[in-house]
């Protein structure tokens, strides 16, 4: 059954995807974005792509070299190259989310965005998945 995290009252989401990234990279997990737009999907790439301190390398589900990529940053959900863990910024819920092992949804500060995310969490939890939830704002994560 998929694991379901929630990071919630998230500052920066490119920076929390940033930070997820790179301990998924240390410990060889691919990841699957999956973002709004493709606006937002180039945005997203282009952030990992610029950090100076760790290398993010991403590519769209398209590109040739996505496969070997351990970070994919998608829009649409039609292409699957693995099965790691999906990081979903859509509203609603991804319908193809249990064929990932584990979905992380990160929630900003702001209130519709938490109100999609209450909706989210209700659906998952609906559903038996167990769901463990991270405030952003402590230092405990």
């Amino acid at each position: 059954m998929t694991r379901i995290e929630f990071f919630f009252n998230v500052d920066d989401k490119l920076q929390k995807i940033a930070e997820i990234s790179e301990k998924a990279i240390v410990k060889n997990v691919k990841l699957m974005l999956l973002v709004q737009s493709a606006d937002l999907a180039t945005q997203v790439k282009e952030y990992l792509w610029s950090k100076d301190l760790a290398f993010l390398p991403n590519h769209a589900p398209e590109d040739v070299l996505a496969s070997e990529t351990p970070i994919v940053v998608d829009w649409e959900g039609k292409h699957f190259l693995h099965d790691e863990v999906l990081i979903n910024l859509q509203h609603p819920h991804p319908i193809f989310f249990s064929r990932f092992r584990k979905l992380i949804e990160i929630v900003g500060m702001d209130e519709a965005d938490k109100a999609q995310a209450r909706i989210r969490y209700k659906f998952y939890r609906d559903r038996g998945y167990e769901i463990r939830s991270y405030d952003a704002n402590t230092k405990e994560i």
